[in-house]
């Protein structure tokens, strides 16, 4: 009997000293907020650092006169906002500076419209002097 008592007694003392230990930490949203901008806005500074430290992007500033160590010291001095508008740049322009698709497929639409009207035979699709025949 004693050692269920005893048995109870350190398991209600166990348990109680256990939350005691384990209070929560409230964390506001505005607290997860800060924390995520600040995540971003180093994930930013880091992607174009990266940019600016690959051996074509260092080329090509050296070829225009711009010394890469300078360049870096700028973008160190950007503000945050400055930051994340050139990191989306990095991310959503492409490569060559051009739209390759977009280059295509206006190149299709160039070659459509003067097969079409009979200055070229490049697509068989499209009916070559059968309307003008008549």
């Amino acid at each position: 009997m004693i050692n269920k008592l005893l048995a109870s007694v350190l398991v209600l003392s166990m348990s109680c000293f256990g939350m005691a230990q384990a209070a929560p930490t409230l964390v506001t949203t505005e607290q997860v907020a800060a924390e995520r901008v600040v995540a971003d806005v180093q994930h930013d500074r880091a992607l174009v650092l990266a940019a600016l430290q690959r051996a074509d992007v260092q080329a090509k500033m050296q070829e225009l006169g711009v010394d890469p160590a300078a360049a870096q010291q700028r973008v160190a001095a950007l503000t945050d906002a400055e930051i994340a508008r050139l990191a989306r740049s990095i991310e959503t322009d492409p490569a060559g500076g051009t739209s390759v698709l977009g280059f295509l497929l206006t190149i299709f639409i160039v070659l459509l419209i003067t097969d079409i009207l009979g200055f070229t035979q490049v697509f068989p699709f499209v009916k070559h002097g059968s309307a003008r025949a008549r």
